[in-house]
């Protein structure tokens, strides 16, 4: 069995290619562009980089541009940031084909999102994001994964 890849601090990497939906691929095959493993934005610069992703249909790495901010930024923040991280799972999840992952992660994001009561970020639509979450998540939970395209699986971070 190979070993494991690790960055400089020891901590374990895995730099294989991966799908639009993060799963890893074989060594060799072509992937999506990844982000770097270190990458943390300012949490506006956060905001539109997952935005842009999401808006792209990808929102495994956008996930991991707010959880940048969510594990490395304010940490009076956290929970906002790891909501919104969580909603960019539960998207993913949706992508794969996963009902039950993506009900419980978008439900995860309302929740966390619904919590909030510091101030809102990088004019984060706070109200409009959490509404968004549950919507999809009754939706799912209700009718299934069928039926949806993309436009459904593109929330808008910050009002219009």
């Amino acid at each position: 069995m190979p070993e494991r890849e690790r960055d400089t601090a020891g901590r374990a990497r895995n730099n294989r290619p991966r799908d639009q939906h993060g799963r890893p691929l074989p060594r060799g095959a072509d992937g999506v562009e990844r982000l770097p493993d270190d990458l943390v934005l300012p949490p506006d610069e956060a905001v539109s980089e997952a935005q842009r992703l999401i808006d792209a249909g990808l929102p495994f790495p956008a996930h991991d541009v707010l959880e940048g901010v969510w594990k490395n930024g304010d940490a009076a923040e956290r929970e906002l940031w790891r909501a919104l991280a969580q909603l960019a799972v539960g998207l993913t999840h949706a992508q794969r084909g996963n009902a039950r992952g993506a009900v419980a992660l978008l439900g995860r994001a309302a929740d966390g999102l619904g919590r909030w009561a510091g101030p809102v970020p990088a004019a984060v639509d706070l109200d409009g994001v959490r509404a968004y979450a549950e919507r999809l998540a009754r939706r799912i939970e209700g009718a299934g994964l069928g039926g949806l395209d993309d436009a459904d699986l593109r929330p808008r971070l910050r009002g219009t």
